[in-house]
């Protein structure tokens, strides 16, 4: 007689979940949720308790630079993380690059017991650090911000859980992002958890109120389009900083130009340079990538205007010693070089009025760049369009 024995797998399943969302602000407090369940059911024949050893979390921000356009140092820009052992924690273990900012690790716990179907819920708070760069994925760079638990069976090698999320940097703003005022008035002994949740929110919301003011400020800039034959528009542009998720408007007369314009057209677009000293090749050519385009037929037109929204995915203009990310208007025009008439109406013609153009139309082209500034925004909007969702697990 033949005798089977099945043995169930011993397993704990971990879970990580940002609560508030995977954006934040740089100098912002996050907070994750780390759950540990023993998924076994009581009722369950083999049924047993479950241990770990430990577990810990901490940040970790991960660079990684394209070997044809960016020199590093002898380090090298390509190094896989790999420890001697398996039992030595290395958050960023596994992953291409260089690890170019990380937070001391904090235990979660050490010696944990999960009975069948038993879970407990660990908070993870830590500040994210205002000294490192943004969130972002270009042509020749990324940095890219995760989260990430450590924990231990006895005797087993270390596990890793990752949660990527995205950090927003505030570079260009007037004054620091999150001014330390000191307490002069006296606190309530009754209210100290109410005034300490408080003072957590506090930076958070003079950054923002920071931002709000930043890039609430209208002040419209003229300029006059033209080209080697005469004027072509007048342009207005009511500011030149925004934030991501903005709309970015803009007018052109074309009644005041001497030169018909037949065609227009604005593209949202971010210029990626590599810092000279880290460039490939000598006077390399910087990244241009674009993010909307508005074109617009114009012949005939006293005026026009456009909307480009800005998305709440880009990365805002930032600059660290490898990078540097700017924010542009690409405007291109295309203009006759002979003046060309208006159709005519007569005043007892039908409303109807059929008007062929030209056939042949000698043209110019040119275009402009304007320079326009690129704030982030609220990190609670952002996470609407984040393509993180905040939450990961794993089984152990």
């Amino acid at each position: 007689m033949n005798t089977s024995v099945t043995f169930e797998a011993k397993m704990i399943e971990v879970v990580a979940s940002m609560a508030r969302g995977p954006v934040f602000l740089a100098g912002e407090l996050m907070e994750c949720l780390i759950t540990f369940t023993n998924p076994m059911s009581h009722l369950s024949t083999s049924a047993t308790s479950e241990m770990l050893a430990w577990a810990s979390a901490q940040i970790h921000c991960q660079f990684h630079a394209s070997e044809s356009r960016v020199a590093l140092p002898s380090q090298g820009n390509k190094q896989d993380v790999q420890a001697e052992s398996n039992t030595v924690l290395i958050p960023n273990r596994g992953e291409r690059g260089q690890c170019v900012l990380d937070t001391p690790p904090k235990i979660l716990f050490c010696d944990l017991r999960l009975d069948p179907g038993e879970s407990k819920t660990y908070s993870y708070s830590e500040i994210v650090p205002i000294d490192g760069p943004p969130s972002f994925r270009g042509q020749a760079v990324k940095y890219v911000y995760k989260l990430t638990i450590g924990c231990q069976r006895v005797n087993s090698p270390i596990k890793l859980l990752r949660v990527p999320f995205r950090v927003l940097v505030l570079q260009g703003m007037p004054e620091p992002p999150f001014p330390q005022d000191e307490e002069v008035s006296p606190s309530n002994p009754f209210l100290e958890e109410e005034e300490a949740s408080r003072r957590d929110a506090r930076p958070l919301e003079r950054a923002l109120d920071m931002l709000m003011v930043t890039t609430s400020r209208r002040c419209p800039h003229m300029f006059n389009i033209t080209n080697m034959r005469g004027k072509v528009a007048k342009f207005c542009i009511f500011k030149t900083v925004y934030r991501l998720g903005e709309d970015i408007i803009g007018t052109f007369n074309f009644s005041e130009g001497d030169i018909p314009c037949l065609q227009y057209s604005v593209s949202l677009q971010n210029e990626e340079e590599i810092q000279q000293q880290y460039q490939r090749r000598p006077g390399q050519v910087i990244s241009v990538t674009g993010h909307g385009r508005h074109m617009e037929s114009c012949l005939h037109t006293a005026s026009s205007h456009f909307s480009l929204p800005i998305p709440l995915n880009v990365t805002p203009g930032f600059s660290t010693d490898i990078v540097m990310l700017r924010w542009r208007l690409h405007f291109e025009f295309v203009t006759a070089r002979e003046p060309m008439e208006p159709p005519t109406v007569l005043q007892n013609q039908s409303e109807v009025t059929v008007w062929a153009g030209a056939e042949h139309v000698d043209v110019d082209t040119f275009s402009w760049d304007l320079p326009i500034k690129i704030l982030p925004t609220n990190p609670a909007l952002a996470s609407y369009m984040s393509h993180f969702s905040g939450t990961n697990s794993i089984t152990i």
